[in-house]
């Protein structure tokens, strides 16, 4: 399902766990990384398909995050044809989507990598908040940025540590940030 301009509606999701961290999920036999998305299917509301997408990818149900927020609008990006099948070139260009930050209410182990029969992820890590656009695939980092800035406002408060995050991908650098990716155990995290 495409809009007249060739984007494909989806929706991405930011998951937080207590600490304010970014679940990073390892695309299945790749070394990309990524935040869970995917599309919205015929009838279903942005949130519907959150709801769905969390489920298929992290195994996490409605019960395990709360919403924090949403983006206001579709945020967009254009896919480079090399990545896009031959039969859709011409007509497919890209994704549009609205973007939800979650809390993690619930404990690690309620996330479940083979939650469905058709994996998106097979490793997982926990990561500070600005870290995912030092590595994720160069046609989605404006729109990373554009989601993670328009939702940093929004973080749960915890000492001054969200301050500093809040400040956007700038503080990264800076002596009061927090720095490197925090590693979720072995990253075997396959359900239980």
């Amino acid at each position: 399902m495409l809009d007249r301009d060739g984007f494909r509606p989806n929706v991405g999701i930011i998951l937080l766990n207590q600490k304010n961290q970014v679940f990073w999920g390892k695309r299945i036999r790749t070394h990309s990384w990524q935040f869970p998305q995917g599309g919205i299917d015929r009838g279903e509301t942005p949130e519907q398909a959150m709801y769905r997408e969390l489920h298929e990818e992290v195994g996490l149900h409605a019960e395990h995050v709360r919403i924090v927020a949403r983006t206001r609008d579709w945020l967009r990006y254009e896919v480079p044809d090399r990545y896009i099948r031959k039969d859709a070139r011409g007509h497919y260009k890209g994704q549009k989507q609205i973007w939800f930050l979650l809390q993690m209410v619930a404990a690690d182990h309620a996330l479940n990598l083979r939650a469905s029969t058709h994996p998106e992820f097979d490793a997982w890590r926990w990561n500070n908040y600005w870290v995912p656009l030092e590595s994720v695939v160069e046609f989605k980092r404006g729109v990373y940025e554009m989601a993670l800035i328009e939702l940093a406002r929004h973080l749960p408060r915890q000492d001054n540590k969200t301050r500093f995050l809040r400040q956007g991908p700038r503080s990264l650098n800076a002596p009061h940030s927090l720095s490197g990716p925090e590693e979720h155990g072995s990253n075997e995290t396959v359900g239980n």
